[in-house]
């Protein structure tokens, strides 16, 4: 199936590694020219190293900038004053009991995972708009929508995120510009590797992700973590011409894990 991405020009933001990479992987085998983006030249030049060794051809541009904050926002904004995708990917997360959690990890957790987005999204939409095309996807998560007793801040914040995405789409009314939010379940990223890894020790990588999907996310009807290119299809499909009839939706790329039809 052609999505048409042919010459479109997409930032994903953070990038270099996770479901970024996967993301820009996947519109780069499109055709799309994609920009990487993190927060050092090294990881930047990392993952797009990695992503022309697997993707042959790829159309790859760096950009250094850290938009989880309101200047490194302004940094991107003036080095790429147009885009025809944004992929608002960027996010933080850390395990931490409700009662435990300060001021400051909460504060963080909006600024990171909802105002990159807000900063972004408000300034990309409007060139959108006037040129009558153009694709905003916001990455939210399962937490959303059954938060996550471990991850409250983190939860909370991907919450929001699903409020913003659907606030930007209303202002897109009648036009081809969309703004839809991508909801991933549990995904097999670098970290999540790690995070899982270092509950189980005693077990194979194999062995600890079958018990942690038992006994943490026993709801998943795969019964497994998710790739993170299983995401990055999804997330290309969005922001291709095919999908120019869904707006202002939350799609779920979850494996069943959230209990609800809708």
């Amino acid at each position: 199936m052609d999505l048409g991405l042919e010459g479109a020009r997409a930032l994903v933001t953070a990038s270099t590694g996770g479901i970024g990479r996967e993301i820009a992987r996947t519109l780069a085998r499109e055709g799309a020219t994609v920009y990487i983006n993190g927060r050092t030249a090294q990881a930047v030049d990392a993952a797009i190293a990695d992503l022309r060794a697997r993707t042959p051809g790829a159309r790859l541009e760096g950009l250094v900038a850290d938009n989880g904050g309101a200047q490194g926002c302004a940094e991107t904004i003036a080095l790429l004053p147009e885009l025809d995708i944004l992929v608002n990917n960027l996010g933080i997360y850390e395990a931490v009991p409700f009662t435990q959690t300060t001021d400051a990890q909460w504060l963080e957790s909006f600024d990171v995972n909802v105002m990159s987005g807000v900063r972004l999204g408000r300034h990309y939409v409007q060139g959108m708009l006037a040129r009558g095309k153009g694709r905003i996807v916001f990455l939210s998560s399962e937490a959303a929508i059954a938060p996550a007793p471990e991850l409250p801040h983190y939860s909370a914040s991907k919450s929001m995120t699903l409020a913003v995405s659907r606030t930007l789409a209303e202002l897109t009314k009648g036009t081809a510009v969309t703004v839809n939010a991508v909801v991933p379940g549990s995904t097999r990223t670098e970290g999540v590797r790690v995070f899982v890894q270092g509950l189980f020790p005693e077990l194979s990588y194999e062995e600890a992700e079958r018990r942690f999907v038992a006994e943490n996310r026993s709801t998943s009807i795969i019964a497994r973590l998710i790739d993170p290119a299983e995401v990055a299809d999804l997330v290309a499909f969005v922001c291709s011409q095919r999908a120019s009839a869904i707006n202002g939706a939350a799609l779920r790329v979850d494996g069943g894990i959230v209990r609800s039809i809708y």
